[in-house]
């Protein structure tokens, strides 16, 4: 019986979830100033110094076209790596981490694999559905060059 892991976070009332392995970090924002950088693209939070390395922060809120909301203290940036650069993922909280057999993952519909493609499946906990992303396809190629140009 296959298991894997997922850090479960939240953007508005839905529930995300990225593979445990792919993720490096957590942290809270209260110790953290988020820079802005100029003529980037709106999505981009800022960066941040995160002992000595200079970390992009992608709002997925904003990312994903949901409606953006004040930063609180149940904020979370969820560090990943994406094409070997550190970057930065800002969500509403980060909740529990979940495990999923494959017995529990369903592709996504049609319809959302081609408007949402960073949205490999959905897993069902119960009544419970959560999305499950794929970090690597949430920013398209010209993003993804932005992105490695901040922290060089």
């Amino acid at each position: 019986m296959d298991e894997n892991q997922y850090v479960v976070f939240h953007l508005d009332n839905e529930e995300y979830a990225i593979d445990i392995v792919k993720i490096h970090e957590i942290n809270r924002l209260k110790e953290i100033t988020i820079t802005k950088v100029p003529r980037v693209p709106d999505f981009i939070e800022g960066i941040i110094n995160l002992r000595g390395e200079v970390v992009p922060i992608i709002n997925l809120r904003k990312k994903f076209g949901i409606e953006p909301r004040q930063i609180s203290k149940a904020s979370r940036i969820v560090i990943v790596k994406i094409l070997e650069k550190m970057i930065g993922l800002l969500v509403d909280s980060v909740s529990h981490v979940v495990s999923f057999e494959n017995t529990e993952i369903s592709p996504p519909p049609e319809e959302i694999k081609v408007n949402c493609r960073y949205i490999t499946g959905l897993g069902k906990k119960g009544k419970r559905m959560i999305f499950l992303l794929d970090i690597e396809k949430i920013l398209h190629i010209e993003e993804q060059q932005d992105i490695q140009q901040l922290g060089a």
